[in-house]
């Protein structure tokens, strides 16, 4: 059992009638105490970022002051510890202040100087803290954006809400397009939080058959169905003090959202054919690539399901929204590739550059990924063509001299260009702010066709 909330003192003592006088004292002054008479089993019951101090005298039966200050260190070497000493252990609380103890008391004390003792020693304890969770924000900072790389205001502003939603115990609702990285962000709220010590359990609900998903999820007792010859842990389960994502959750048929609403809400978990409520210490990330609230009119999601889990929602936004974060995203992953492959780095060259601002990812960051493994292994590839960008786009490692990188940025403006509408070749000239004559011959040139040409373009 963990030490209990607003606990400020662990006072240990095996004397009752002093273990009482100086609770009263530290009581009194307005400080909540713990009073114990053994030192045994402390260490367990508190955590590295407890805000408190401990007391301890230092002789008792079993284990005494020095041991519980070793084994304390051992944990938390920033943790305050006051020794309580009679008279003829002076020595040995000396050896003990050189052990890391942060001040010691000899019997008879007055409660003047116990309680200025736990004062000070409770505002380095604050100070410590403070510190540390400076440092943690710092590192999860630079953690953030290796993880999430990007500058575009809809990066930086996707990381602060994760960094700001990490340090709670809020579940959250994930939306973003496939290949958008929904993975990623659940594993960024999970590692940045206080269970990162926790396991991460990702499940994608699509990919679970209907025959199985209750099993899988809940588990189930031997003899619960045909087949189940022994006990079966589920998901949920065995994610307990931890972090389960849950992708895809539009997929759920509506008997299993039932379930996993009364999970949500009362954060227990029975298994099939079992009777047994098994409490649950579980955070709940959920990710889905549709509009569950549509879903809900629709029927084909509970709406008070879609209610419980968009408290906290977070949406990705997808590659196309992000301007030049693709560029910054390619480099990062085909120099990744190239490392992995130990091949040569490979720079992006400017009509490269062109061709990957211009398509529209339709497979978001996965797609992307893809093209810079092979780009990064020399390969040369096409871009698939979409509605928004129909002109076929040809990317390769290999960097050719100057006049070709001009030639494949012309032809990659110019392509760009037709995606537009244009009336006439004299538009479509003037808005490459070219003579109609230069247009034909670069057309020409670079394969490219305009079919929309009018009469007074003859």
């Amino acid at each position: 059992m963990s030490i209990e909330n607003g606990i400020q003192v662990v006072l240990i003592d095996d004397d009752p009638h002093l273990r009482q006088a100086l609770c009263q004292t530290l009581d009194l002054a307005g400080l909540k105490v713990l009073p114990l008479g053994e030192a045994s089993g402390l260490t367990a019951r508190l955590s590295r970022d407890w805000p408190g101090v401990v007391v301890s005298d230092i002789r008792m039966p079993g284990m005494d002051g020095l041991e519980l200050l070793a084994e304390l260190h051992g944990q938390d070497p920033d943790l305050p510890v006051l020794l309580i000493t009679g008279h003829g252990d002076v020595p040995l609380a000396v050896q003990a202040m050189r052990a890391g103890a942060y001040d010691f008391l000899e019997k008879p004390f007055a409660s003047d100087a116990l309680l200025d003792s736990v004062r000070r020693a409770l505002a380095l304890r604050r100070l410590v803290l403070d510190n540390r969770s400076l440092r943690l924000a710092l590192s999860d900072r630079q953690q953030l954006s290796t993880r999430l790389v990007g500058h575009s205001p809809q990066m930086l502003r996707l990381r602060e809400q994760i960094g700001a939603l990490a340090a709670t115990k809020a579940d959250v609702l994930i939306l973003g397009e496939t290949g958008a990285g929904k993975e990623v962000v659940a594993r960024a709220l999970h590692d940045l939080s206080s269970r990162r010590s926790g396991p991460f359990v990702a499940i994608n609900a699509g990919a679970l058959a209907e025959s199985v998903v209750e099993s899988e999820l809940f588990g189930h007792e031997p003899g619960a169905f045909t087949g189940a010859q022994k006990r079966r842990i589920g998901k949920f389960e065995f994610a307990n003090g931890g972090t389960l994502f849950l992708d895809e959750i539009e997929s759920m048929s509506l008997d299993v959202q039932v379930k996993l609403l009364r999970l949500l809400q009362e954060r227990v978990v029975e298994r099939l054919g079992g009777n047994q409520l098994i409490p649950l210490d579980i955070r709940i990330i959920a990710a889905t690539k549709e509009d569950l609230r549509q879903s809900a009119d629709q029927g084909r999601f509970r709406a008070d399901l879609y209610y419980r889990l968009n408290v906290a929602p977070l949406r990705i936004p997808p590659l196309r929204e992000r301007g030049e974060d693709a560029l910054m995203l390619f480099q990062h992953f085909a120099d990744e590739a190239a490392s992995r492959h130990g091949l040569p780095l490979h720079e992006l060259q400017p009509g490269q550059r062109a061709l990957l601002l211009r398509h529209n990812w339709p497979g978001n960051v996965r797609e992307l990924q893809n093209a810079a493994e092979r780009f990064a292994l020399g390969l040369e590839l096409a871009l698939d063509a979409t509605p928004d960008n129909p002109a076929a786009s040809v990317l390769t490692s290999t960097p050719g001299g100057l006049s070709e990188q001009v030639e494949q940025f012309e032809k990659s403006l110019i392509a760009a260009e037709l995606t537009r509408p244009h009336g006439s070749m004299r538009s479509l000239a003037e808005a490459l702010g070219v003579p109609r004559k230069t247009l034909h011959d670069k057309l020409r040139k670079h394969g490219l066709n305009f079919a929309n040409q009018s009469a007074d373009d003859e």
